[in-house]
């Protein structure tokens, strides 16, 4: 039987999950993440079989919706060419995911900002379609571990002015249709 451990960054993205499920809830942020996931991780005697990641993220451009699995995250909030540059040796920025096929997939932009202004979103939109505040610390962490990792994010809002307020309104039918899609597409048996 597979062991999965279950991420969230907070309760209220997990709040659909039934008791019982192995869940660890972050905090939002990539270094509250990092740091919470790898001591969970090296405190345990058993690894688990892999990792999901489930949670909101803002939407990069009009009209997207739903739940995705990410096929490709990387931190936007890191300046891997500039630092390339200086060091003289690249300092990659980013990781190819495996997909499942299950969900339709997207590009997912992670930082320590909550993007809530258009010209933010209309930047990050150039190399993501979804932005959130964990998704590349938990790929990360995994790695680290030789963990397979599967990143599930719901959108919450679109990234924008409005982000803050529909967040909150959103959160928990976003729980809900993250539980859904978990067990419709088999990631949660």
């Amino acid at each position: 039987m597979t062991t999965t451990l279950f991420v969230s960054a907070t309760r209220e993205e997990a709040a659909h999950l039934p008791a019982g499920t192995d869940l660890l809830i972050t905090g939002v942020g990539t270094l509250g993440c990092a740091i919470r996931l790898t001591r969970e991780l090296a405190g345990r005697e058993q690894l688990p079989d892999q990792i999901i990641n489930i949670g909101t993220a803002g939407a990069l451009r009009d009209g997207i919706s739903g739940v995705f699995e990410v096929n490709h995250v990387y931190q936007h909030d890191f300046s891997s060419d500039l630092i390339s540059q200086m060091m003289g040796r690249p300092h990659p920025n980013g990781r190819i995911l495996p997909v499942t096929g299950r969900l339709p997939s997207a590009r997912l932009a992670t930082g320590d900002a909550f993007i809530s202004d258009t010209t933010t979103r209309d930047r990050l939109a150039a190399n993501a379609d979804l932005c959130d505040m964990e998704g590349a610390a938990v790929v990360a962490v995994a790695d680290s571990f030789g963990i397979p990792v599967t990143l599930l994010k719901q959108v919450s809002d679109n990234a924008d002015e409005t982000a803050a307020t529909t967040w909150f309104e959103a959160v928990d039918a976003g729980a809900r249709e993250l539980y859904d899609a978990l067990i419709t597409h088999r990631f949660l048996t």
